[in-house]
């Protein structure tokens, strides 16, 4: 049967209350009463109801965080840098996986709210009137991890996208390339998918070089659309010297698709991309990439939320990181 706290007081020879007080790390109780109390609750092997005190406190110490994919290593980094902040500030965390796809996350954001807990970490793609419409629902605080809601008017923590589009482009013009093609990933992902689109024709632009329908190819982030994307780009008559991928994944099928039909990289075709997972240097020849602070996006979203659920002082709950370029041997 299950121990409760009168059994405990009972074995102790104490008051319940006088255990409550030992149980919260109440000051106010005795040296040799507190002793008395803890050797009675591991001889009865007794563990405090969390659900009972969270409806006593009306805190259940519980953050939900919403991923949109576990199996993805970048992910994976930020909710180390997640846990890594909540463990600090004594919060316990509820990791829901939602496949990327908008009616899971939508269903696991209300699944998390009524589970009470004290705030929400949501890591996924646009944000859409369905999300803002489940987000007005809260009472706990929320703030977006590694993306943003177009009128910015919740919490966030994330890159420039479109910049570090923008810079991963301009880097291969630099080498002195003129025929560069995208594997984009969706552009109805305004966050990633749009934004990283944006910079690569701005970059186009800004150099005075032509903006070209055949050289840009809609991937879905993973590793197969890499290498189709990849092989249209060849069969091409005027093939281009130079690819840029908007996630590491699709860049390494594009490598291995280059290698693959007998060509070289970087000799032949440079391939660039933005992430910087730990993938980029696991492929040969090592990903040169655009780096996200992963894990700096993680361990920030989660202390910008233990602040506004402790209602401390805020300076900007808008910050965006700072991103930087990794040359590393995928590029001339």
């Amino acid at each position: 049967m299950t121990v409760t706290i009168y059994d405990v007081a009972r074995e102790a020879g104490v008051s319940m209350a006088t255990v409550s007080r030992v149980v919260n790390n109440n000051p106010n109780v005795k040296p040799q009463t507190r002793k008395k109390v803890f050797e009675a609750i591991e001889r009865l092997g007794y563990r405090p109801n969390a659900v009972a005190r969270g409806l006593a406190s009306k805190k259940t110490t519980t953050v939900g965080v919403v991923i949109p994919d576990i199996s993805n290593m970048l992910f994976s980094e930020v909710a180390r840098g997640i846990e890594d902040i909540a463990n600090m500030y004594h919060y316990n965390i509820i990791l829901c996986n939602a496949d990327k796809r908008k009616e899971k996350e939508i269903k696991v954001i209300n699944t998390l709210l009524e589970k009470q807990v004290d705030g929400l970490l949501f890591m996924g793609g646009s944000v859409t009137d369905e999300h803002v419409q489940a987000f007005r629902t809260s009472s706990v605080p929320i703030v977006l991890c590694a993306t943003r809601d177009e009128t910015n008017q919740y919490p966030y923590v994330d890159i420039d996208h479109q910049q570090a589009a923008f810079d991963a482009v301009n880097a291969l013009v630099q080498d002195g390339h003129r025929d560069i093609a995208m594997i984009s990933g969706n552009l109805q992902d305004t966050n990633n998918g749009y934004s990283r689109y944006m910079g690569y024709k701005e970059a186009l632009e800004k150099n005075n070089m032509p903006f070209r329908e055949e050289y840009v190819r809609i991937g879905n982030y993973r590793y197969d659309s890499g290498i189709e994307s990849m092989k249209y780009f060849l069969e091409l008559e005027q093939r281009p010297t130079a690819v840029f991928a908007a996630n590491d994944e699709m860049a390494v099928g594009a490598i291995h698709a280059i290698q693959d039909s007998g060509l070289r990289v970087p000799e032949d075709i440079s391939v660039i991309s933005v992430d910087n997972s730990r993938i980029a240097s696991m492929v040969r020849p090592q990903l040169t990439a655009i780096a996200q602070p992963m894990y700096d996006i993680g361990a920030v979203s989660m202390r910008l939320l233990t602040k506004l659920m402790k209602n401390e002082k805020i300076e900007d709950t808008r910050v965006v990181l700072p991103h930087e370029l990794v040359k590393r041997h995928s590029t001339r």
